[in-house]
């Protein structure tokens, strides 16, 4: 097991420490005073468990492949962001753009999101225990989004084939995002989803797999027509 220690280093050290840790073969790496010190865990190509211990600021793990990281606390904006493969997993709630862009791997959050979780993402897995905000899933392609408690204004707007679930209330839905309800195979797999990710104490706060909502696109947007102009027009 390695260690890294944060007080008295920059970001660039911290993660110079990490990766030659890595190199090393230590695995798990133990990061102690994280300080919500910003862009902790970038780009790490190794399938190496990275257990950061206190909150983070952000841009947290991103551009990984591979990777596990854990952060027991919070973390600021663009957690993951481009993330390839791996795991991210966030004990506390996650600033603005969590999950942007990823093109696999999962990313877990206990608690709430703010806005525009997972937007452009291209594939991979979203999951949020808590609450998110406005405009979720935003010209999301790929994967699967699932929000167990409430969703913001606009969520899935402009979606491509990304498949969204939301288990409490969708204060709006964005243009050419629509409901559908689950089939049964679904449910059950979005219940096993959430057994397999999320610990048992935020699991007992679910709604089941059944009563989720799910969105999808509408396909409305997905080919443009000069006849449809007006749609296009509340899209932009």
């Amino acid at each position: 097991m390695g260690e890294v220690n944060c007080e008295g280093r920059t970001s660039r050290e911290v993660n110079a420490e990490i990766k030659r840790q890595v190199r090393q073969g230590e695995s798990p790496i133990v990061v102690r005073n994280p300080g919500a010190r910003h862009n902790l865990g970038v780009a790490i190509l190794q399938p190496v468990t990275v257990q950061i211990h206190g909150s983070v600021g952000y841009y947290c793990a991103g551009l990984i492949d591979g990777a596990t990281v854990e952060v027991a606390g919070s973390a600021g904006w663009g957690l993951a962001e481009s993330m390839l493969t791996g795991l991210v997993r966030v004990r506390g709630s996650a600033g603005n753009g969590a999950a942007a862009a990823i093109r696999g791997g999962t990313v877990v959050i206990q608690g709430d999101a703010a806005a525009r979780l997972g937007i452009s993402m291209k594939g991979g897995t979203v999951i949020v225990a808590g609450n998110c905000g406005y405009m979720a899933g935003f010209m999301a392609q790929k994967g699967t989004l699932v929000v167990c408690g409430d969703a913001g204004e606009a969520f899935g707007d402009s979606l491509y084939e990304t498949v969204c679930y939301v288990g409490g209330k969708i204060a709006s839905l964005g243009t050419d995002a629509v409901i559908e309800k689950p089939s049964s195979g679904e449910s059950e797999s979005l219940d096993a989803l959430l057994a397999q990710r999320l610990d048992p104490d935020a699991r007992r706060k679910l709604p089941r797999g059944a009563d989720f909502k799910k969105i999808v696109a509408g396909r409305k947007l997905w080919n443009f027509d000069k006849r449809e102009w007006k749609t296009w027009q509340e899209a932009l």
